[in-house]
């Protein structure tokens, strides 16, 4: 019998623990957020030569990724996504350096009716769409050599 009040305590006390860190790394996310008001999370690169990060959503998809002449990389991600976060600056790396294809981002919160059609599961994903068609995806962060090997 106490054996087993010993273990429901402990495991009490573990879901306290996992609540409480949870709610500490959400509040941590969202003051990180904050703190990036001036530089957000998408690339205002517009220096001569380098390819722009595009913000989508449900109303400008079918223009800026489906209607493009050339291969797309979507990334699908939400603010308050860690990973997501990580991903960022590689396909930011990728849009500058690859004038040959067009980067978009597209926040799943945001744009739910696009994230529900392409059946994005989990974030960060990464969907290369040519001539209008999905013709790659990645879920996860990947690396910049594993992104190029998507697109080409």
């Amino acid at each position: 019998m106490k054996r087993k009040v010993i273990w429901f305590i402990i495991f009490v006390l573990l879901v306290v623990i996992i609540i409480l860190a949870s709610i500490f790394i959400n509040k941590k996310g969202i003051e990180y957020l904050q703190g990036e008001e001036k530089t957000n999370i998408i690339n205002d690169n517009k220096e001569e030569g380098k390819m722009e990060v595009l913000k989508v959503n449900d109303n400008t998809f079918e223009q800026e990724v489906l209607k493009s002449n050339i291969p797309v990389l979507v990334d699908f991600y939400a603010d308050w996504c860690g990973p997501c976060k990580m991903l960022s600056p590689t396909v930011d790396e990728v849009a500058a350096e690859n004038d040959d294809i067009k980067v978009v981002k597209v926040n799943v919160d945001e744009s739910q009716d696009t994230a529900i059609k392409y059946q994005v599961m989990s974030i960060p994903t990464l969907v290369v769409i040519k001539n209008g068609n999905e013709v790659n995806r990645s879920v996860g962060v990947i690396d910049k050599s594993e992104i190029l090997d998507m697109i080409k």
